[in-house]
């Protein structure tokens, strides 16, 4: 048959079909997309000890100085107004308001080292979830494109195989304001299919979610089934007659998002109401502490990597990055940067649902399988601000890993006396990358490729095989 009277053909097929109710699907849109010019999926490392990841990325840049990497010898000025305290490993200190945390640092290494060259909100963040630098994005409100290098839990989705759970999935929502979700979050020149799932858009973007595990509206699963059974009788007639390799493949993928739409594991995976009520309470009754809980309960139910994207929508409906602790912010009431540090939104809720998940995985015999990585896209400047605040800074910060056969009681690298750049082994935003990909069995060597077939190794950066093993 001639290629464009099949592409003509299935195209006619799809929009009768959408005519009939298909057409409000949107998962089996995302998981239907056109299939890969080469088999992508390698042979993992045997010996990685991660079986999924969580990603809490702390939007806005958390001050190393009053979180992870306290100066209390520094100059006033530079000197935090937090005081450090001990932690369960001897030699290690963290802020006065993490507590709780400060019981759990025999599970965590604390990089303190990190660093990259950018003190703006747009290219870091595309940089630190994707692990490119990009000199093209818009500043400020950068929208996300398919020119986009995928970001990390769409390359993760790359090389696993389809299941009834999708690869990755970021909670609450993506990051995005003003109309504009960000570059660096979704699966860019991979195309959709690789895309994770957001089953609630930005808040301040007047968008559905992408990604809905409600069925449509007068769709009940037995009608689902009729019109499932329905579209793979044409497709198969489509497939005989245009053996196309563009359409191979299509079938695991409608089959993925069927068994999501109807299958009680995927439901109750996003079920918080099942879990019970002291367990909620451990975590917290917000939504910092029920997005690690649904973190946990994902992992569990086999997503292999979910990004929770902290940030707070204040009551006048202004999406806040708090952790951007400049001070001063007319949303929050103008108060300074340390007090918003103080307030519920920031430090108290990451005390307990941090330590609360370390708990939980330890318990459920899930840590060492699952790696915890936590950062945000820079740290702040050594020098208080005026709105006794921190402003920028990207040459250094800390980051922290957990869990997937990293050792735990350990501080990599060193900030100098006032915590502005890295004093011994710095990190870049590639080897951190580098490193949870190697965690996750995966090679920084594979390769992933652009729509012009054009090849890409997944992290330009190397393993820090040190912070591994016992």
């Amino acid at each position: 048959m001639d290629e464009e009277f099949a592409v003509l053909h299935r195209r006619d097929a799809m929009m009768r079909l959408g005519q009939m109710g298909l057409g409000a699907l949107t998962l089996p849109q995302l998981l239907q997309a056109e299939s890969d010019r080469r088999e992508a999926r390698r042979s993992t490392n045997s010996s990685s000890k991660a079986k999924a990841c969580i990603l809490v990325y702390l939007w806005g840049g958390p001050p190393q100085h009053d979180t992870f990497d306290l100066k209390p010898h520094a100059p006033e000025g530079i000197r935090g107004l937090f005081d450090p305290i001990d932690s369960v490993v001897p030699g290690i200190q963290v802020c006065e308001h993490l507590p709780q945390i400060a019981k759990h640092t025999d599970k965590m290494a604390i990089i303190r080292s990190l660093t990259h060259p950018s003190n703006n909100h747009e290219p870091s963040v595309y940089h630190t979830l994707t692990g490119r630098v990009n000199n093209t994005l818009a500043v400020p409100r950068n929208a996300r494109n398919r020119r986009d290098f995928p970001t990390l839990g769409s390359i993760v989705g790359y090389f696993t195989p389809p299941s009834g759970m999708p690869a990755s999935v970021t909670i609450p929502r993506p990051i995005g304001h003003d109309g504009v979700v960000y570059s660096g979050t979704h699966a860019g020149f991979l195309g959709p299919k690789y895309d994770p799932i957001e089953t609630q858009p930005p808040a301040e973007v007047n968008e559905k979610a992408p990604h809905s595990f409600d069925l449509p509206p007068g769709v009940d699963e037995h009608r689902l089934q009729l019109r499932y059974g329905l579209l793979n009788t044409v497709e198969s007639m489509d497939r005989a007659m245009q053996q196309q390799k563009a359409t191979r493949g299509l079938d695991s993928y409608r089959e993925q998002a069927f068994r999501m739409l109807t299958s009680p594991e995927a439901k109750r995976a996003f079920r918080l109401d099942d879990e019970p009520a002291k367990v909620r309470d451990r975590y917290g009754r917000n939504e910092y502490g029920e997005c690690f809980l649904m973190a946990r309960r994902l992992i569990e139910s086999g997503v292999r990597l979910v990004t929770f994207t902290w940030y707070f929508v204040a009551k006048d409906g202004n999406v806040l990055n708090v952790w951007d602790n400049h001070g001063g912010t007319g949303s929050l009431g103008g108060i300074t940067g340390y007090q918003m540090l103080k307030e519920f939104y920031c430090l108290p809720s990451l005390d307990q649902g941090y330590s609360a998940l370390l708990d939980d995985l330890s318990e459920r015999g899930l840590l060492d399988e699952t790696l915890v990585a936590m950062y945000g896209e820079f740290g702040r400047t050594p020098k208080i601000n005026p709105n006794k605040g921190r402003d920028h800074w990207g040459a250094c910060q800390s980051a922290v890993l957990a869990g997937g056969g990293i050792r735990g009681g350990q501080v990599y690298g060193s900030s100098d006396e006032h915590g502005a750049y890295p004093k011994s082994k710095p990190v870049s935003v590639e080897d951190l990358h580098a490193t949870m990909f190697h965690s996750m069995g995966l090679s920084p060597e594979l390769e992933i490729h652009d729509s012009e077939n054009r090849p890409y190794r997944i992290s330009e950066g190397q393993p820090i095989h040190e912070l591994f093993g016992t």
